[in-house]
């Protein structure tokens, strides 16, 4: 990849100037954060807006990116698309014939459409290794996943894998490729898209372009063990403390070590530029800035709802795709052709072929003053954007 230079100026399309204003509105103050707004329209870019705060005393820039959480479940799903559209993986197949070990308590059925929409019954992470620090360890982590039993409700609905998919796309991905994730990643997602700024291991040189998240994550304040446990008590919430509320993970988060594994599942890092730009391609018939990125037929795949029953985790109907979920946009016109993927605290990304549209919203802010699992900031520029995009 020839040397990459981050915008100097931001870019406003004068049709998209209002929404641009709306994200502006968004930072007035150190403790709203920073953050940064990316749209493309037809595979061309039309929005690239940053403002706020990266840390108290830096503000946000054009080259900051932050933590985004699951939205990198997106980012590695797309590694697994390509791949496929080479050939070297078919979802219809079992994923046991590319990872044998996941054969085991039962699973040899469990096929790679399956795992990709949530529904390989691989949902629990809490207890599944010992220790906040096991969590580090991708090799362990997956070794655990290959011989649990999968949930029986799996054949019936699906249950977010919260922690867990990224672990289980990435060892699919090396294990059919004979590469690290890491180097899938930069030559099936950052090389092609000619766009760096999509890591899940950053390198020590990047590292300062990381902005600092905050506040804690704890609900309410509570301490996190605490509330996971009284959690693990409850039938009907049981399943997000079991899926996403492993020991310690609390202070884990908020550890810069985090930035040298590879969890695909949540610890992604990433700029709304770089989201934007890939699901561009989704939008766009897999072409993006005259770059071939994804096969027509691809596209066509991904984009179809594999399940609309109720997720067993999260109580709601996701419409999975093949790793991504509805786009959750706050208007009551529905976009039924969106997908993408958000994040614990508000940052995500989502492709709307319909519209020919792509958005990208970055915050190291979590949520709002009453929770810091999320908010309507990206559902809301979401919004905004489709509305702007049909009225063209």
């Amino acid at each position: 990849m020839s040397e990459y230079r981050p915008p100097a100026t931001m870019l406003v399309d004068p049709r998209f100037e209002t929404l641009a204003t709306q994200f502006f509105h968004l930072f007035r103050s150190t403790r709203d954060g920073g953050g940064a707004l990316a749209v493309y329209l037809y595979g061309k870019p039309v929005l690239d807006v940053w403002a706020g705060w990266a840390s108290p005393t830096r503000k946000w820039a054009s080259d900051t990116m932050t933590l985004s959480f699951s939205t990198g479940k997106g980012v590695a799903s797309t590694v697994l698309h390509r791949l496929a559209q080479r050939g070297l993986l078919d979802y219809d197949t079992p994923v046991a014939t590319y990872w044998p070990e996941f054969e085991a308590a039962g699973k040899g059925s469990i096929t790679v459409r399956e795992l990709l929409s949530h529904r390989a019954g691989l949902h629990r992470i809490r207890g599944l290794v010992p220790g906040r620090l096991a969590l580090l360890d991708h090799e362990r982590v997956a070794a655990a996943l290959a011989a649990a039993p999968p949930d029986p409700r799996r054949t019936r609905m699906p249950g977010y894998h919260a922690v867990t998919y990224g672990t289980l796309v990435a060892e699919l991905a090396e294990k059919v490729s004979g590469k690290s994730f890491t180097e899938l990643v930069r030559t099936e997602i950052a090389e092609p898209l000619r766009l760096p700024a999509f890591w899940f291991q950053v390198p020590e040189s990047e590292k300062q372009r990381i902005a600092k998240v905050f506040p804690h994550i704890n609900p309410f304040g509570i301490p996190w063990g605490l509330t996971s446990a009284a959690m693990g008590l409850v039938p009907r919430i049981k399943n997000i403390a079991d899926a996403g509320m492993p020991e310690g993970f609390d202070m884990l988060v908020r550890d810069p070590s985090i930035h040298d594994y590879v969890m695909p599942g949540w610890n992604g890092v990433f700029s709304a530029r770089a989201l934007a730009r890939m699901y561009a391609a989704f939008a766009n018939g897999g072409v993006v800035d005259g770059i071939r990125f994804l096969e027509p037929d691809t596209v066509a795949q991904v984009g179809e709802v594999q399940t609309g029953a109720r997720d067993y985790v999260l109580g709601l109907r996701m419409n999975w795709r093949l790793g991504y979920h509805a786009a959750l946009v706050a208007t009551r016109t529905q976009y039924s052709g969106a997908f993408g993927h958000y994040g614990v605290g508000g940052s995500g990304a989502f492709a709307d072929p319909d519209s020919g549209l792509s958005v990208a919203f970055v915050t190291n802010r979590l949520g709002n003053a009453f929770t810091p699992f999320a908010d309507l900031r990206l559902p809301n520029l979401g919004a905004k954007a489709e509305s702007l995009a049909h009225h063209l």
